[in-house]
């Protein structure tokens, strides 16, 4: 699917994503990554939802977003509170959603200015 906002201004933009890829700024990555509207993350190294640890979040909460949205891939998973708990003890949110739904949201969430970070599946 591609998506389209008209202002990215200079940003890091979701254009479009399927089920083996995440395009950041109209360039394909087929890998989990990380994406802030100023910053891309491509060795997040998380494979899938099943193997993620406390330690995949260790990166996102050196960084202070305001939401992090946890993008589980096809089905909508829940992360177990010990992953996440580095970022609870922050203060930081994380709200987990498809893949698909956290790049929309993402792009939303970006383009009002927030402080948000991606944490997309495959």
């Amino acid at each position: 699917m591609k998506l389209h906002l008209t202002t990215a201004e200079n940003n890091n933009l979701i254009t479009g994503y399927g089920e083996d890829f995440i395009e950041i700024n109209k360039y394909r990555h087929h890998q989990a990554l990380i994406v802030l509207a100023n910053q891309l993350m491509l060795d997040w190294n998380a494979a899938n939802f099943e193997d993620l640890t406390a330690d995949h979040f260790a990166k996102i909460a050196d960084i202070n977003p305001e939401v992090v949205l946890m993008g589980t891939g096809l089905t909508h998973q829940f992360l177990h509170p010990k992953i996440a708990q580095l970022l609870t003890k922050k203060g930081i949110p994380i709200e987990c959603m498809t893949t698909a739904a956290a790049c929309r949201t993402y792009n939303i969430l970006m383009s009002e200015g927030r402080h948000v970070a991606a944490a997309l599946l495959i």
